[in-house]
């Protein structure tokens, strides 16, 4: 693969200019198929074939509810609604007649009212013509509007519902923080702004046409709106870091005396083919999360994955491309005139790799103990889909109104679906014994289908919608209805798809982790060719995944630090949470592993003892490590203070998985394990010496001659 990679990095530098505009142009044919053939994301996190899911298919066919948006407008009055009959009426006309909206109920209509007992409180169905998602900016401006102008009336009017959600957006000023903070780094990192801002552009290209592809794709597919959102965040991070360690190694290339060309094709065939195996473990947990089986999950992952592939290529034609335009200039002055090659604080490096490994019993046993501390809080971890609304916004104050008004559950009915041949009898004869379950407020009349074969009852629990015990209420609802005479009952809604999607991912994570922790352990194996190095990175690990969900749960959970992450408000992390954390970090995780260990291979590989191989490795490469998680803290804690429901825990846990990762797992744990086993590391069993070799450290490049300056070689002072 050195050679492979050292050709195609040789290739880059000789056509520099054509590949630097073939990225351009497939950058802005993405821009383009984007803007043309882009289409809407949706919100829903269903599984196909789940009863809850299969259950609302059905009510969508037979009784038409479900397809389109709609707002749930919130009034209540400090007397009676009655005594503002007037201004009630008036709100509903001009709801009536706003843009998209194609009906809207009276609260005080006396067929169907919707008002609680005390008769203080009453809400309007806004229905639009467009699916969730769909209703665009000036509608939300418009419905707003014309609320506010109610309030002047006297009344308490907020509005709530599916209209109301906005598209999740990519970037934002507390993202833009995060990629500033990379572009110091990077720049304190090359002590050059035009290196940094090299690094950090070609991973925007990287991270442009990802989105772009997904949103082209959107067109075509029914993707979740999550989806950009994490593939940009993952994107950017593992594109500057990829470049880094190209770029790292195009530098200290020059340092040693080579000629831009050869300097540029050895980095790409060493440090090229680091970013090639650690890319391939990222893309292995990605697409591996094809595993759990939910379409929405698969969507994520696979998307993700395609961004990381285009992060890679760049980095081993891109970045090359452009490094070989820049000639020496990556270097600062005193550097071109100086042939050290190692950084001015090797010293510091040099002396915490050898205090870790003098120290390594004490180093590992702190390390393991703190680490298992802090994965103490997964034990009590809380998992659901609801969200809750932005604290302080209107779509918080409809749902506290409405509580308030009618009880915590109504905002979390649960919906049963009766068929058979007489569903309207059939459901009316299971009211009653549902009516007598623990946490049931409520149980509406059945509303028969139009042909009479279906039925629906709205369950209104006691309590929340995302407290244990509601959830524990779906599970004795199906337990009731399970032998239902008469006909078959389903159970759905938020509360019963957040319950099942919940359930799915509990079965299918030990298969995930069994799959993709084995798959990647060969491919570590192959690189390595031990079986103890491996090993001792994914038990590494194992402990940084306890202590990011621990520390994740301590926060969006328990409360800890909570104004410091700016969350809204406690509650049970997003279902999601958890299997995906593990997959991105797992790949990240073992980049900085491949990174590191690498350069302790290569030594131990040139005739360095196991402890001078550990040092030596430690010190040529854990500085642009660290420089790496750092800019990846930053990328993902960028997304934390406002970034959107689903994303900001899962954001929070990357970032303190990557920090515990990098500064405990590889700077301490790793080094300190390595130095206690000794020899032993490095070891392969006979049977397994067949295995081909991946030679990421580059070692056949040893055998051939070094290049004499080329001809087109970019002559910089």
């Amino acid at each position: 693969m050195a050679k492979l990679l050292y050709r195609l990095g040789l290739g880059a530098h000789r056509h520099r200019l054509p590949v630097v505009l073939i990225w351009l142009l497939v950058l802005v044919g993405s821009g383009v198929g984007a803007f043309t053939l882009g289409g809407e994301t949706s919100n829903s996190m269903s599984i196909p074939g789940q009863e809850s899911t299969t259950a609302l298919e059905r009510i969508q066919q037979t009784f038409g509810t479900g397809e389109t948006a709609s707002a749930r407008v919130v009034v209540h009055a400090q007397d009676k609604l009655p005594a503002h009959a007037k201004a009630v009426t008036e709100l509903v006309a001009d709801l009536g007649k706003l843009d998209g909206v194609s009906s809207a109920t009276n609260p005080l209509d006396p067929a169907k009212p919707s008002v609680n007992r005390d008769v203080d409180t009453g809400y309007s169905t806004v229905t639009y013509d467009v699916k969730p998602g769909e209703v665009t900016a000036d509608q939300r401006t418009a419905l707003l509007g014309a609320v506010d102008k109610a309030r002047a009336t006297g009344l308490t009017i907020e509005v709530s519902g599916t209209a109301m959600q906005a598209p999740p957006h990519v970037g934002g000023p507390t993202e833009a923080i995060g990629v500033v903070l990379a572009l110091v780094i990077l720049a304190l990192t090359y002590g050059s702004l035009v290196t940094a801002g090299m690094n950090l552009l070609s991973a925007g290209i990287g991270v442009g046409i990802g989105t772009l592809g997904i949103t082209i794709t959107s067109g075509f597919l029914d993707l979740q709106s999550t989806t950009p959102i994490l593939a940009s965040m993952l994107g950017l991070a593992v594109g500057i870091d990829y470049a880094l360690f190209i770029i790292n190694r195009y530098r200290q290339e020059l340092r040693r005396g080579a000629d831009v060309g050869h300097a540029v094709a050895t980095a790409v065939g060493t440090a090229g083919s680091a970013v090639v195996t650690a890319g391939l473990t990222v893309v292995i947990a990605l697409v591996g999360l094809v595993i759990a089986g939910i379409p929405f999950l698969t969507q994520m992952g696979v998307a993700a994955a395609a961004t990381i592939v285009v992060a890679v290529l760049i980095a081993i034609t891109l970045v090359p491309a452009v490094l070989s335009m820049l000639g020496r200039r990556v270097l600062t002055r005193k550097e071109r005139a100086s042939t050290d090659v190692e950084p001015k604080d090797r010293g510091v490096i040099r002396g915490w790799a050898g205090l870790v490994t003098k120290r390594r019993v004490t180093a590992l046993l702190l390390s393991v103990v703190v680490l298992g501390i802090a994965s103490i809080p997964v034990a009590s971890m809380d998992t659901t889909l609801i969200q809750k609304p932005p604290a302080g916004s209107t779509q918080e104050r409809a749902d506290q109104l409405l509580a308030r008004g009618f009880g915590e559950g109504f905002n979390g009915p649960i919906i049963v679906l009766v068929e058979g041949s007489d569903a309207a009898a059939t459901a009316t004869k299971a009211a009653g014994p549902i009516a007598k379950l623990t946490d049931v407020a409520l149980v509406t009349p059945a509303q028969p289908s139009a042909d009479g074969n279906s039925a629906l009852l709205t369950v209104i629990p006691k309590s929340g919608p995302d407290t244990a015990a509601t959830e524990q209420l779906v599970a004795d609802l199906r337990a009731e209805l399970a032998g239902l005479d008469g006909g078959k009952a389903y159970v759905t809604g938020a509360t019963a798809v957040s319950v099942d999607v919940a359930t799915s991912l509990d079965r299918a994570l030990p298969i995930y982790l069994a799959v993709v922790v084995g798959l990647a352990l060969v491919l570590l194996v192959l690189v390595f060719r031990s079986l103890l190095v491996p090993l001792v990175g994914v038990l590494g690990f194992l402990l940084t995944i306890g202590a990011s969900l621990g520390a994740t749960v301590a926060v969006f959970q328990w409360g800890w630090l909570a104004d410091a992450v700016n969350l809204d408000g406690t509650g049970p992390l997003i279902s999601l949470t958890p299997i995906l954390v593990i997959g991105i970090l797992f790949g990240l995780a073992m980049d900085y592993q491949i990174f590191l260990v690498s350069r302790m291979h290569e030594a131990h590989h040139r005739g360095a003892s196991p402890l001078e191989a550990i040092t030596t490795g430690f010190r040529q490469a854990a500085p642009v490590v660290v420089a790496a998680a750092l800019i990846m803290f930053s990328v993902f804690a960028g997304f934390v203070p406002a970034g959107e429901p689903t994303v900001k825990s899962i954001a929070f846990a990357l970032a303190a998985g990557i920090f515990v990762d990098a500064f405990v797992v590889r700077m301490i744990l790793v080094p300190a394990a390595l130095a206690l086993i000794g020899e032993r590391a490095w070891w392969l069993p006979s049977w397994l010496r067949w295995l081909p070799e991946l030679d990421v450290e580059g070692t056949a490049l040893d055998a051939m001659p070094a290049a004499k300056k080329p001809q087109e070689t970019v002559a910089v002072s």
